[in-house]
């Protein structure tokens, strides 16, 4: 299948919604410019900051020695690379959660620093467990107990196909890493993101989605803010992505939950 680079086309699809309306207003089929990126930023009504208070700003990679987190920490710039669609939507990761990916931030520099004070060149668990979500995350919103049951129990023909008309229901997914949205332009089988569950009141769902995409980032910043929580891994919930109802058209055929090769049962303990 080829990329999919028409930003308006991108901005259709259901797993684009939390950063559909820069998508739109960008337009065109390359990754806008920094110039663009640096505008949609202070047109926020709060324009975000990293964790160490500095104000965020997209700026060009320097060959400086300094990682990634630690020169967002220290001079607020986010590396983007110019024409790099992962590096743009890394940028719309910030426009559209800016609380979380700051708290995502601290946490990376708090494990950076005590890895540094105790002197080991292991990288740290904990930073690996985050890194999967700010590349790969996806939140999983819900007002039924029972559909986010079926999902941590891997029940993906249950819940995809049997469950359909629920889900339009009762269920809504925002995508957060921006490694995801880069794949989602080429699409493949086995395409999984890493899941935060929440369960929320029923009025919830209808809720604009910006409203929605807002109450998420505060939501997150939160569960991020507890250092004990996603510390590893496994503690996010898998989730193939191209078993969501909308997200390829073949999906629309109950045989294609048969495929073992995306939809993976629950391994069984021990």
């Amino acid at each position: 299948m080829a990329p999919i680079n028409d930003l308006v086309v991108m901005a259709a699809h259901p797993l684009f919604e939390p950063v559909s309306a820069w998508l739109r207003g960008f337009s065109g089929d390359v990754p806008p410019g920094l110039t663009a990126l640096n505008a949609a930023l202070a047109a926020l009504d709060s324009p975000p900051q990293v964790a160490s208070g500095l104000p965020v700003r997209f700026a060009p990679p320097e060959d400086d020695g300094m990682g990634y987190e630690a020169r967002v920490f220290a001079r607020g710039e986010v590396a983007t690379r110019p024409g790099n669609w992962h590096d743009f939507f890394n940028a719309l990761a910030w426009l559209a959660y800016p609380r979380t990916k700051c708290i995502l931030n601290g946490r990376h520099h708090a494990a950076l620093q005590a890895q540094h004070a105790a002197g080991r060149g292991q990288r740290e668990v904990e930073r690996d467990a985050i890194t999967q979500f700010d590349e790969c995350g996806i939140v999983v919103v819900s007002a039924s107990a029972a559909l986010l049951g079926l999902l941590r129990a891997h029940e993906w023909k249950a819940l995809f196909w049997q469950r359909r008309t629920h889900i339009a229901r009762e269920m809504r997914f925002f995508v957060f890493g921006h490694a995801t949205w880069d794949q989602l332009r080429a699409p493949f089988v086995g395409l999984t993101a890493k899941a935060v569950l929440l369960e929320v009141e029923g009025d919830w769902l209808a809720w604009s989605p910006a409203q929605q995409r807002d109450d998420i980032d505060h939501r997150l910043a939160e569960l991020f803010l507890q250092s004990a929580d996603y510390a590893r891994p496994r503690d996010f919930q898998p989730l193939p992505l191209l078993g969501l109802p909308g997200a390829t058209p073949e999906n629309a055929n109950a045989a294609y939950y048969d495929d073992t090769r995306q939809f993976r049962p629950r391994r069984k303990p021990g």
